[in-house]
């Protein structure tokens, strides 16, 4: 180029030059978790799913309780099912642990109540994937040809 005309090069610097200078930002697990505990406290339940603490003051942020009311069309329908989720230590990185209190015969629940690790969600977890998603995708997975007419343990029954 003929001196004194700049190039677009003088004003952009190349990508690897910008690769170093960008950084991500991640949220610390106690304001992710303050962040979805407003949210639940904030939700109507139209998307069929609530969520919340199950100790108030856990200062921890590790021990919540989730609710799915069961889906129209399926044998999941005018049931509401109770979930223990647990959020250790290196939750929003590692997914959390997910256990229905409230019995059900679903594919991706074991014997236990425990939902299965090798499940959906579960398998591919993401840093950006919420409880509010988990329980929304249990709850599309009682639609699921799979599941929508298994025939469920007794209404009201619950995991030992």
């Amino acid at each position: 180029l003929a001196q004194g005309h700049l190039c677009v090069a003088d004003f952009f610097p190349p990508p690897d030059v910008v690769a170093a200078h960008k950084m991500a930002v991640v949220v610390p697990r106690s304001f992710r978790l303050l962040d979805e505990l407003e949210k639940g406290q904030k939700g109507d339940a139209t998307s069929g799913v609530s969520w919340g603490l199950s100790i108030p003051d856990d200062i921890t942020l590790s021990s919540w309780n989730g609710t799915i009311f069961g889906p129209l069309g399926t044998t999941f329908e005018n049931r509401i099912y109770s979930l223990s989720m647990i959020c250790g230590p290196r939750y929003p990185d590692q997914a959390p642990a997910i256990t229905f209190c409230t019995q059900i015969n679903m594919s991706c629940v074991d014997a236990k109540g425990q939902v299965k690790p090798t499940w959906g969600i579960m398998a591919r977890w993401q840093r950006e994937y919420t409880l509010e998603n988990i329980l929304e995708q249990l709850r599309r997975e009682m639609t699921n040809s799979a599941n929508r007419k298994l025939p469920q343990p007794a209404e009201g029954a619950t995991y030992s």
